[in-house]
């Protein structure tokens, strides 16, 4: 995966072809299945390629179909649904090897004043500078590996979570995390690569939130995890390459599915919404991630 920011953002540069299709290439990588992060950010990006320079995305709903082959490019299909005076609506389709591996719908709004309200960041969380290196927290509990470096593009400090000495009080909620995140390095002043930078880390962590609660490693042989679906909303202006404070709930976990949501705050406001649902399934001696 990217390993500085410059590759993330080169990552996100989509090459042009007729008919409003647009492919995104691979970085190098240890895994066999494409990352459903750098899917939302490419599929993201692909239908900004779309949209009027004035209008800035406000959402998206994303489906994952199939695992993508993490050795070949993929094409994003837009469909341009509507452009009216104030909201353009885009269908995007990942497509490998002539399948369908993810499909999403999102919405770009000419921004507009009008009412303004958001819920405060959270209270008592220790800063960045005082929070460990997620890299450092993943590794304890999971093992050593390759994997943890596959996000080296972000830096991703853990402020604390509702396991056993995690530092979240688990009364309120029994799964609970928080991380603070952003790019190693300044990134260019253009809002799409920002939005599509935190639809990128906003998959790294999120499904895992959903197995906190119970006795089973969530990187392990003995579960098999997948992202299905996930929604984002874009509230405010992001900056990407400035501190974000991620923090995520799992409400519900049942039948094999993790629900998930996550909101990203920054500077005290909320900038950004996000739902997950995924498959936590327990399984005996499944090959890992990678």
């Amino acid at each position: 995966m990217p390993a500085t920011t410059a590759e993330l953002v080169d990552l996100l540069r989509l090459e042009a072809a007729p008919d409003k299709v647009f492919v995104g290439r691979h970085p190098r990588t240890t895994m066999q299945r494409t990352y459903g992060g750098q899917v939302l950010a490419q599929a993201l990006m692909a239908a900004y390629g779309t949209v009027a320079p004035d209008r800035v995305a406000h959402s998206l709903d994303a489906y994952f179909i199939r695992p993508g082959d993490a050795h070949h490019d993929i094409e994003y299909e837009v469909e341009a649904l509507r452009d009216g005076g104030a909201f353009s609506s885009r269908r995007v389709t990942a497509v490998q090897d002539g399948r369908a591996i993810f499909a999403m719908s999102s919405s770009f709004h000419v921004l507009e004043p009008g009412l303004d309200h958001g819920d405060p960041e959270p209270v008592g969380v220790p800063g960045p500078q005082d929070c460990r290196p997620f890299i450092d927290v993943a590794q304890e509990r999971y093992g050593n590996g390759a994997l943890w470096h596959e996000w080296d593009a972000l830096e991703v400090r853990f402020a604390g979570d509702s396991s056993d000495g995690g530092g979240i009080e688990p009364a309120n909620h029994r799964a609970h995390m928080r991380v603070w995140v952003r790019t190693t390095d300044p990134l260019p002043d253009e809002i799409g690569i920002h939005q599509a930078i935190l639809a990128y880390l906003s998959d790294l962590t999120l499904l895992s939130v959903s197995t906190i609660p119970h006795n089973v490693a969530f990187l392990s042989q003995q579960l098999q995890i997948a992202s299905i679906d996930h929604v984002m909303w874009f509230h405010r202006r992001p900056r990407a390459d400035q501190w974000l404070l991620y923090d995520m709930l799992s409400p519900s976990a049942s039948n094999s599915l993790g629900l998930s949501t996550g909101r990203l705050f920054q500077d005290g406001r909320l900038i950004a919404s996000c739902a997950q649902e995924g498959l936590i399934r327990v399984v005996k001696d499944r090959p890992a991630l990678t």
